[in-house]
């Protein structure tokens, strides 16, 4: 019997071993920066590479000084870059927001598109991304309070009220938690695209633990979401653009790959039946993750100029 019950003793001792060992490898590699995010040139490069079409325009920019950049003091002490375009004053701003262990450079053919509907373009480098301070990735939800700021920043810098946050991936879910929140006072019009975002942080991770894995969300997924907790201050569950866009009151563009499989497109669905208000939705035929502006540039072109502020 005591043999036995050593036994018992030594295998739960295993598990609880195993499961936060687990945990903590879960939650270093989901929110680790990227160890290459300072790296600009090359982020230039492979943005060119990727979409020739941008080069050209980029060269134009940079020739006329017209692409700038900024750094800036966050409500939390950190000192945070974005890229922006200006335009001209009072016209309106797009705030582009890009995804999970990317940075502004990387969809800076997004800013493109606004820029030749002659907005403004701010394109900023969320927490923890390309040249912005932080130490771990927040997966969009304490996000959304820097891009609060930021429009409040742009507001400023463009003698401006009318904004569009136009987000991919881990930006759209950036978005859409920003969306269900108060607007600042600075804020006169604003809209939303969110582009393959997810529902949650708890659907997107459990999603991959069984794709990547095949293990199911218990325990490792409570484990995670506490450690995460108590660390940073937010959990797996409370990350939830679902429950933000339920709150938002603000017209929302949802656009997804047709066969999307990091975020499946199964979950624009639930989004977009959760918006009240002014919305519309764009599945991109076989398109993959972030990819359906690369395989229907046009008709990605010709939602956003449908949607938003064309001839304002």
């Amino acid at each position: 019997m005591k043999k036995l019950l050593i036994s018992l003793v030594l295998v739960v001792i295993i598990m609880l071993v195993a499961v936060t060992g687990g945990s903590y490898y879960m939650l270093s590699f989901s929110l680790a920066p990227d160890t290459a995010r300072t790296d600009t040139a090359l982020c230039f490069m492979q943005l060119t590479e990727k979409h020739p079409e941008v080069g050209s325009w980029l060269d134009s920019l940079k020739a006329n000084n017209a692409l700038r950049d900024t750094f800036v003091n966050m409500p939390r002490g950190e000192r945070h870059h974005a890229y922006f375009i200006r335009h001209e004053d009072k016209r309106p701003v797009a705030v582009v927001l890009h995804g999970w262990r990317d940075c502004a450079i990387d969809f800076m053919h997004i800013g493109r598109i606004y820029e030749h509907m002659g907005f403004n373009v701010l394109m900023p480098d969320l927490h923890a991304h390309g040249l912005s301070e932080g130490d771990a990735i927040e997966m969009g939800w304490k996000e959304r309070h820097d891009v609060m700021h930021w429009i409040c920043v742009a507001s400023r810098l463009f003698n401006a009220n009318d904004f569009v946050v136009h987000g991919v991936s881990m930006g759209a879910a950036t978005a859409m938690n920003l969306s269900g929140e108060k607007m600042p006072a600075c804020v006169k019009d604003i809209r939303f695209v969110e582009d393959c975002g997810y529902t949650s942080v708890w659907d997107e991770f459990s999603y991959e633990l069984k794709e990547q894995f095949s293990l199911p969300p218990f325990p490792l997924m409570y484990t995670t979401s506490l450690l995460c907790k108590l660390r940073y201050g937010w959990s797996f569950g409370e990350a939830a653009p679902l429950e933000q866009v339920k709150r938002c009151r603000y017209p929302m563009l949802f656009i997804h790959g047709g066969n999307d499989t990091f975020v499946p497109t199964r979950m624009v669905h639930p989004l977009y039946q959760a918006k009240q208000g002014e919305k519309e939705q764009w599945i991109a035929k076989d398109s993959e993750h972030a990819m359906s502006y690369t395989d229907h540039t046009d008709d990605y072109v010709k939602h956003i100029k449908g949607y938003y502020w064309t001839g304002k």
